[in-house]
């Protein structure tokens, strides 16, 4: 087909409308190759909005000198500064970052020894202080990979140029500091000029970080370990991008992590509603929130991987043509099981309502529940469990922990509609105790608690009933 000059020039246009957010993982920032293979791939998608984590293992070690400095141990906090501060001059060094912004990189760096010694002189580390000590892998990642995606748009068009954007001025969220939950309308707001910014210069292009935010007062916030896909997300809603793309080191989303069953394989596409139960679940390709914000904007988010960007990946959309049964197979590993009994509880009008209460007051995530005449027993996570929850828990009744326990989901669709499911997952599991099941409040999930040491003879057992066999 022949097209005209003024066709290409509408087709080119309506492709620089579109907005397109893509996000990148701390693999993706390792080092520089990363970073370019990066940056190929943002400039080959015509992404205008790059979200990136900090560099890989980055925040583990920004983790550890909270932890070190609020300890006693400055010296190993300050070597971990070290390493930090070598690698990102290494990178920025490598990239030719000008002075200016060698200047931002090093100011970065003294803020973190700064905030580390503060630690270090109370004995304390506030979740202000942690929360503004962790966005520095962020704020520097993102500094550094601004250059090298100027650098690579540049070949394709001299005119196209990129900036850095600080995600605090736009990602407002509320006060709970290391775990923030984004302020939606007051984001849409902050993002308007932005869009349009976009809109009307088609050369200019964003780089941004995940995971960080500010609250009302101007403090930095953060959404939570894994937050940066979630930054995406919002950003994406905000923008009314035309998708979102998340890039990592993995070709898309698996039936079941492949470490347990090397016969896993990349599912094509999810719904919004899968993709959801999939991330609560245990699926680690996606943080657990990313969906919400691109499912009420309905844009389709893309997973691929970085370093083999032609390998396919998942796509996760409102609407998919296939719609299996089993789905996937996931693992929560870490589980404990809380059971309340209480004879009072039957017929009691508000019982359960004052003992949910109870974990919403402590800011813990039920992931599974199950009732009975006179009990309740629920799952969290055990890093979520402590004795000032069981404390206020043992106002309503007896209570009893149960640890070392894993949730194994079968995900899929009209799961609770199906005859004969029931009996082909426990033909699977017969010589596996299950300690709870919990079944019918979603046509999308079964899950069963078992012993952490028989999970993954359940995943393994599972995935081949239904997905292998």
């Amino acid at each position: 087909m022949i097209h005209t000059f003024l066709e290409y020039k509408n087709i080119k246009d309506e492709k620089m409308s579109k907005i397109i957010v893509s996000k990148f993982g701390g693999t993706s920032m390792g080092n520089l190759q990363a970073m370019t293979c990066s940056a190929e791939i943002a400039k080959q998608k015509n992404s205008r909005l790059i979200v990136v984590s900090a560099t890989s293992g980055t925040t583990n070690q920004l983790i550890s000198i909270i932890k070190n400095a609020s300890n006693g141990d400055i010296i190993s906090a300050l070597q971990t500064i070290d390493d930090i501060c070598t690698r990102h001059t290494t990178l920025a060094s490598e990239t030719e970052l000008s002075k200016q912004k060698l200047e931002i990189i090093n100011k970065l760096i003294q803020e973190l020894k700064s905030l580390a010694q503060g630690m270090y002189f109370l004995k304390d580390a506030t979740l202000k202080a942690q929360d503004r000590l962790q966005s520095i892998g962020e704020r520097l990642s993102s500094l550094i990979f601004t250059e090298v995606l100027d650098k690579e748009l540049k070949k394709l068009n001299p005119h196209f140029y990129c900036e850095t954007l600080d995600a605090r001025d736009y990602i407002e969220t509320d006060n709970n500091f290391t775990k923030s939950k984004p302020v939606t309308e007051r984001i849409l707001r902050h993002c308007h000029s932005l869009k349009e910014r976009l809109k009307n210069d088609s050369n200019l292009h964003y780089v941004t970080q995940g995971f960080i935010g500010k609250n009302e007062n101007g403090d930095t916030t953060t959404l939570g370990r894994g937050g940066s896909d979630y930054s995406a997300s919002i950003f994406g809603e905000a923008l009314s991008a035309s998708e979102i793309q998340i890039w990592t080191d993995v070709a898309g989303i698996a039936t079941t992590d492949p470490r347990i069953c090397p016969d896993a394989v990349i599912i094509p596409e999810l719904s919004f509603k899968e993709a959801a139960e999939m991330a609560t679940f245990g699926a680690k390709i996606l943080h657990p929130t990313t969906v919400i914000p691109a499912r009420r904007g309905n844009i389709p988010v893309f997973v691929g991987s970085t370093f083999s960007p032609n390998q396919g990946g998942t796509w996760i959309r409102k609407v998919v043509e296939q719609k299996p049964l089993v789905r996937s197979i996931n693992l929560r590993k870490d589980q404990s099981l809380i059971t309340i009994s209480n004879p009072r509880m039957l017929n009691s009008h508000g019982f359960l309502s004052d003992l949910f209460n109870i974990f919403s007051i402590h800011d813990v995530s039920v992931d599974a529940i199950t009732t009975s005449e006179i009990s309740v027993a629920v799952t969290i996570h055990e890093s979520d469990l402590n004795t000032e929850l069981t404390n206020d828990l043992e106002k309503y009744g007896r209570v009893k922990v149960e640890k070392g326990l894993s949730v194994v989901s079968i995900i899929g669709n009209k799961i609770n509609h199906t005859f004969g499911l029931a009996n082909k997952i426990f033909e699977s599991l017969r010589d596996i105790n299950v300690r709870m099941i919990c079944q019918g409040a979603s046509l999308h999930n079964f899950c069963i608690l078992v012993n952490q040491n028989d999970a993954q003879n359940a995943v393994r057992n599972l995935h081949h009933k239904f997905i292998t066999q």
